[in-house]
C-alpha cells in the first residue's frame, strides 16, 4: 500500500510549485436501505491526493479495509461480492473542474471526473462534488450512488430481490499539504 501511495504521489506531484494535498485515512462509506436488512461499511483508510494546480486527483483503498456492524456481512461482501482476494484494491483516478483557491478558506462546488476502478472493472464516473479549504487543508466531499451490477457483482437470486439495485456513496478526505 505504502508503494502504491508512492507512485500516487510520483503522478501527481512532478511540480515543485505545485500545490499538493495528501491524505492517509479518508473515509469512503456506502449505504443501502433494504427489505431484508440495511447494508452500511466505512472504510477509514483511504489513500488519496489532489493537485491544487493541475486539478488532478487519485485514490486508493484495499476492499478489505471496508468494516460493516455484523462480521457476517463483511465477510459475505469480502468472499462472495467484492471478491477481495482476487481484487484487494479499488482506485480512483481524476480530475476535478471548478476554481478552488487554495489560499482562502471557503467550500469551492467542484465536479469531479475519471475512472474508478472496483472488482476488476473500470468505469467512468462523474459527480458533483466539494472541496473545502481550512488553511493548509483541503476537504473532499462527495454524495453519488453506484449500481454493484455495473462491477460485475453478482447478486444470488435468493436474495436479489432483497437487496437495492444501488448503493449510496459517500466520500469525505481531508487531505493536507506536502510541504
Amino acid at each position: 500500500m505504502k508503494n502504491l501511495a508512492l507512485l500516487l504521489l510520483l503522478f501527481l506531484y512532478n511540480e515543485s510549485g505545485a500545490q499538493t494535498f495528501l491524505t492517509r485515512n479518508g473515509f469512503i462509506g456506502f449505504y443501502s436501505k433494504t427489505p431484508l436488512e440495511d447494508i452500511r461499511a466505512e472504510n477509514k483508510q483511504t489513500y488519496g491526493m489532489i493537485d491544487a494546480t493541475k486539478k488532478n486527483i487519485a485514490f486508493t483503498l484495499l476492499v478489505k479495509g471496508f468494516t460493516f456492524q455484523k462480521q457476517l456481512m463483511q465477510t459475505h461482501f469480502n468472499e462472495n461480492y467484492a471478491e477481495s482476494d482476487r481484487y484487494p484494491k479499488a482506485n480512483f483516478v481524476g480530475t476535478y473542474s471548478g476554481d478552488v483557491d487554495v489560499s482562502k478558506n471557503g467550500i469551492y462546488p467542484v465536479v469531479v471526473k475519471g475512472q474508478l476502478t472496483f472488482h476488476g472493472v473500470t468505469k467512468d464516473l462523474e459527480v458533483p462534488a466539494s472541496i473545502e479549504v481550512q488553511d493548509e487543508a483541503l476537504i473532499g466531499k462527495s454524495e453519488f450512488k453506484l449500481i454493484p451490477a455495473d462491477f460485475d457483482i453478482e447478486i444470488p437470486s435468493i436474495v436479489r430481490e432483497k437487496i437495492a439495485q444501488q448503493m449510496d456513496v459517500r466520500v469525505n478526505v481531508k487531505c493536507n499539504k506536502i510541504k
